[in-house]
């Protein structure tokens, strides 16, 4: 039995394969494939508003606390820091290594050291790496001198309480 195709738009109206197969091709690859980490990138922030405040979550997965630093300037709160990526980590810790085989003198005789692995090369990067950094205005109505945050599980969480001694809204009546 043979099949039969109805379309009875011109040849010139159809679709071309072409154009099926980049569609395919697109569709097939939801993410563009970088082979090269970008120096900088900017952490996806969460805010939650309490009755006692406001939270700011920062999602920093692989960063450690102590590269972090979180400030206030001039009522803004400035979230910045660094994640290194594997790459350049593995090449500085295979140059320490080659510096502490070599000898500290002439007359000192080299020992001779095995070999450090060579440096892993990226094939796919989807994760961001290098330098980030994130500024939040805040409300007069927060309480700086008692923000507090805290880092677990890659989540840096700052807690932004409200300042109970300010005035933020008043009825006045008139006389």
């Amino acid at each position: 039995m043979a099949t039969l195709l109805y379309n009875n738009n011109r040849p010139s109206l159809r679709p071309s394969r072409a154009l099926s197969a980049m569609l395919a091709d697109m569709l097939r690859e939801p993410q563009t494939a970088a082979t090269q980490p970008t120096p900088a990138f900017v952490p996806a922030a969460d805010i939650l508003e309490t009755a006692t405040g406001f939270e700011l979550h920062l999602a920093l997965p692989g960063v450690k606390k102590e590269t972090v630093n979180l400030e206030f300037l001039d009522g803004q709160l400035v979230v910045s820091g660094n994640r290194s990526n594997p790459v350049t980590v593995a090449k500085e810790a295979a140059a320490a290594a080659t510096e502490a085989a070599a000898p500290a003198d002439e007359n000192t005789p080299a020992v001779v050291a095995p070999e450090a692995p060579a440096a892993p090369k990226f094939r796919r990067v989807e994760t961001n790496y290098g330098h980030f950094s994130r500024t939040f205005r805040l409300p007069k109505t927060v309480n700086v001198k008692a923000i507090a945050a805290e880092m677990t599980d890659g989540i840096l969480r700052v807690t932004l309480p409200f300042d109970t001694e300010k005035v933020t809204t008043q009825h006045i009546e008139i006389r």
